[in-house]
């Protein structure tokens, strides 16, 4: 069900453009495209949230969301973090920062609510991916909703979207 869903939303997600569309990008100051995310974010760290900034934001957006999940997991597509109904004007998040004033966090895989760093098994790399999407709404959904229902609220109202993709795998000391 969860791959039918994700399907869905990027196969609608292809079809809302209007216009001119923007390049909407997200970077990271401590790691840059599959590149190794700094242990700090990570399970062999303090496990907070890496810092994040976007740019070239399409102007009818409303809302953002930021979805961040390890595609590599043997257990299918495992959720790090879900923050939705990031404010417009909030166009960076600081090293573990809090969530945004009217932001919201999704369930991740762990079932609890934030972000949870790569931690992949012992000699294993995998990548994960920092999603972000413009939106020209503001979710009606609130904290501890699933990922299923935040992709399914979004279905149609994706503006722009951006991609970052880190890169980590543990060693045993």
């Amino acid at each position: 069900m969860k791959k039918y869903s994700l399907f869905l939303f990027l196969v609608f997600s292809l079809f809302q453009y209007n216009g001119v569309a923007f390049s909407l990008t997200i970077t990271s100051p401590d790691f840059k495209m599959n590149s190794l995310i700094p242990d700090q974010y990570t399970c062999s760290g303090a496990d907070q949230s890496p810092p994040l900034a976007w740019t070239n934001i399409p102007p009818q957006t409303q809302s953002f969301a930021l979805i961040v999940d390890d595609p590599d997991s043997p257990e299918g597509v495992w959720t790090h973090w879900i923050l939705f109904n990031i404010p417009p004007s909030v166009n960076e998040l600081d090293a573990g920062s809090p969530v945004p004033s009217g932001a919201a966090n999704a369930k991740n895989s762990w079932d609890g609510l934030g972000y949870r760093g790569p931690c992949p098994p012992f000699g294993i790399a995998h990548s994960y991916h920092f999603k972000l999407y413009a939106l020209d709404t503001v979710l009606s959904l609130g904290d501890g909703t699933t990922r299923d229902l935040v992709l399914n609220a979004m279905t149609g109202h994706v503006i722009g979207e951006a991609e970052l993709v880190g890169l980590y795998q543990r060693f045993k000391q």
